[in-house]
């Protein structure tokens, strides 16, 4: 008997291992967790993989969290071809991170903000240096410290690579989340708000570093599709 559960166990992990993902979305809603930062009362406890081959996979969340988050985001953040899950994952108690999910589970994940109600928005995930490995950018606490930040998966972590501050892509209550990864005059650029809303501003990572500079007026979620130079 003991052979045949270690068998059907090697099975198990072989077969994952020759799934790639394919798609991904969020279910089981809950009303659990009161913050409302996206503008009703529903979070998510579950991520559903869609899977290439075999059958979709379920991965549950603890009662004490939920997805607090539009829809998840797939990008290849390893370089191995195949695309990892970006997500929002709140703790009821110390707020938002952002996580790293394959068809195994949990790869990495930032540190929880610390604070109920403490929230980030992704941008998205990009290259944004050139040097061939993806980062991810996100702004924390959009609404109060608005914080752009960027990190990188790296042997098992989301590591920080830089930050700025000032930026916004989210308004509190707000069903969606602004700015957009872009390339504008041939260079991959974050795109976000100003802190005051009134500024479409695009930042590249150079250096090391963020650069930041003012494309433009905001006059609504709009704004960040019909920039001049970007794409």
């Amino acid at each position: 008997m003991r052979r045949l559960a270690l068998a059907a166990a090697f099975l198990a992990v072989a077969s994952a291992a020759g799934a790639d993902i394919t798609g991904a979305r969020y279910d089981d809603p809950t009303t659990r967790y009161d913050h409302g930062v996206l503008g009703d009362a529903v979070e998510f406890g579950a991520l559903v993989m869609e899977m290439s081959p075999g059958p979709a996979r379920r991965l549950t969340l603890p009662q004490n969290r939920v997805f607090e988050d539009i829809a998840p985001r797939l990008a290849d953040l390893d370089g191995d071809g195949t695309p990892e899950i970006i997500a929002v994952e709140t703790d009821l108690a110390r707020g938002a991170r952002l996580s790293v999910y394959d068809e195994a589970g949990l790869v990495a994940a930032t540190p929880f903000i610390g604070r109920r109600h403490r929230w980030l928005a992704p941008v998205g995930a990009a290259d944004l240096d050139g040097d061939g490995r993806v980062e991810i950018a996100y702004v924390e606490t959009p609404h109060l410290g608005k914080v752009l930040k960027i990190v990188r998966l790296e042997g098992g972590r989301l590591v920080p690579v830089a930050e700025a501050h000032g930026l916004t892509n989210h308004r509190i209550g707000d069903p969606l989340i602004q700015g957009r990864m872009a390339t504008c005059d041939g260079h991959p650029t974050i795109l976000t708000a100003s802190a005051d809303w009134r500024r479409i501003i695009g930042t590249a990572l150079s250096g090391g570093g963020l650069v930041s500079r003012d494309l433009g007026s905001y006059a609504g979620p709009d704004s960040f599709s019909d920039i001049e130079g970007c794409n």
